[in-house]
């Protein structure tokens, strides 16, 4: 597949309506505070393999989640949840530093209520999605991108939307809102040996979201 590829020149910029990149938003000491943040929470509420619904098939990435509730799939479906499939104890909290992207960069006025954490191996990839099991739609999504780095496609709110790619380099975070709060998104491949930030290469993707619509 041939890709159409942003330059990489391309600062802070608006790549689609609603749809922003923040290039190089945590530097190289908050992103190492972020690698070790998440191996904390990781040891609260580990790793696992989700599986796809229906076929029970695994996914490529591993994951866990922090926040008030962490977002699974299993052979029931999609779905948010407050404990972890495994251990069945509360997810870990979402780290300030995570938190702090989310303030400086949703222009949204409430806290995430979730954070799913990703965790790519060099063949691992996310086919095209929408974030759409939230109940707010209100609230983007944000996006930030540890490790090597990945070619991000983002099309339109229809699967049959032209698409375009972005290299995402560590330290990066990227706003799915306004306009482009639904928009099929995905990860055609990680480029490994890329960053040398994760023992053992790979990507750590942390997407923030507002999952319940707040009481006014």
């Amino acid at each position: 597949m041939m890709e159409d590829l942003f330059p990489a020149s391309r600062v802070d910029a608006e790549l689609a309506p609603g749809l922003i990149l923040a290039r190089g938003f945590f530097d190289a000491a908050a992103q190492k505070q972020l690698v070790a943040d998440v191996k904390a929470l990781a040891a609260q509420s580990p790793w696992y393999r989700p599986r796809m619904p229906r076929s029970g098939k695994p996914f490529s990435v591993q994951m866990t989640n922090c926040g008030a509730l962490g977002w699974v799939s299993d052979v029931d479906g999609y779905r948010y949840q407050s404990r972890h499939p495994v251990t069945g104890e509360p997810w870990a909290p979402i780290p300030e530093l995570a938190m702090d992207a989310w303030s400086a960069l949703s222009s949204y006025p409430h806290p995430p209520q979730a954070c799913l954490v990703n965790l790519y191996d060099a063949g691992a990839r996310m086919g095209l999605h929408q974030d759409s099991d939230e109940g707010d739609f209100s609230a983007p999504v944000v996006s930030i991108s540890l490790g090597d780095t990945a070619i991000f496609r983002f099309g339109g709110r229809s699967r049959a939307d032209p698409t375009r790619s972005v290299k995402l380099h560590s330290g990066d975070v990227v706003v799915l809102g306004g306009p482009s709060r639904l928009a099929f998104h995905g990860v055609d491949r990680i480029l490994a040996g890329s960053s040398s930030l994760l023992p053992g290469g790979g990507r750590i993707n942390l997407t923030l979201r507002g999952v319940t619509r707040p009481m006014p």
